[in-house]
């Protein structure tokens, strides 16, 4: 029985003064051979691996959409290779389940859409992509807080039996979860400006800011206020980690949960 079919699966376009080595790269999405450089010429090169077209081909891809843990494997495997090459001057990663009959294929596309290709490397050379949510966390306000404190063993005074019977009886409750309601909506309220400060003084350290939809993908905690991916010059990412982490420190002690990511390849910036 003969071989099956073997496409050329690309992972990302890789730009370097000198051919990036290999040496502990990932093994990409399961079933792939070991990943490998195409030159393109001098000092661009194509991040490939062979991929058998029985699991790869188009029809096994789409019948594979429909199951999420499979999409969500092979999407971390991708996205593995990808990050292995961060080092490099610039890397334009590919989108998941980019594949070609062939290596000269690869290429062949690379060649026909060079401008806008070169065009993309200049825009991310030497930048490297960091993320920031906030979400509202109303666990975290200062009366939360204040109110686990108290109800914390050890925290109650010599006549705890009383205040326990008060603090459960149901007047408390609808005090307590008042309360609560009142403190969300505080954060609500304030939640744009929060958010707009944030998103401005970050965007400040980078050289392109751009703000995806809220809800787009789900937070922890509670709703999700800000998702901003930000371009940062590799010489300026230590600041920006910084001034995300000093911001994410700070919010988070008024109610917000701040996740600050990075860095990445500059997956949201090589489209315009």
């Amino acid at each position: 029985m003969g071989r099956a079919a073997t496409g050329t699966y690309v992972f990302c376009l890789v730009a370097a003064a000198r051919r990036p080595s290999l040496e502990g790269a990932p093994r990409g999405p399961a079933g792939m051979g070991r990943v490998r450089l195409i030159d393109v010429d001098r000092r661009l090169w194509l991040a490939v691996a062979g991929a058998p077209l029985d699991r790869y081909g188009a029809d096994a891809i789409n019948r594979g959409l429909s199951d999420l843990d499979w999409v969500s494997r092979a999407a971390i495997a991708h996205e593995a290779v990808v990050e292995s090459f961060v080092g490099a001057q610039a890397v334009a990663p590919m989108k998941l389940f980019t594949i070609f009959t062939s290596d000269a294929r690869a290429v062949e596309n690379i060649t026909r859409d060079r401008v806008r290709v070169d065009a993309a490397l200049k825009r991310v050379a030497n930048h490297l992509e960091w993320g920031v949510r906030v979400a509202l966390d109303p666990a975290q306000t200062p009366a939360a807080k204040s109110r686990r404190a108290r109800a914390a063993p050890g925290a109650r005074s010599a006549r705890g039996a009383m205040e326990a019977l008060e603090t459960t009886s149901g007047a408390a409750f609808l005090t307590r979860k008042k309360a609560q309601r009142d403190a969300i909506a505080e954060l609500a309220g304030r939640a744009r400006q929060v958010v707009s400060e944030l998103y401005d003084r970050l965007a400040a350290h980078a050289r392109v800011a751009k703000r995806r939809a809220p809800g787009e993908r789900p937070a922890q905690g509670g709703p999700l206020l800000l998702d901003a991916a930000f371009l940062v010059a590799r010489t300026r990412s230590a600041r920006f980690e910084k001034a995300a982490t000093g911001a994410a420190r700070d919010l988070e002690r008024h109610g917000y949960r701040v996740t600050v990511s990075g860095p990445w390849p500059p997956y949201s910036f090589i489209e315009e």
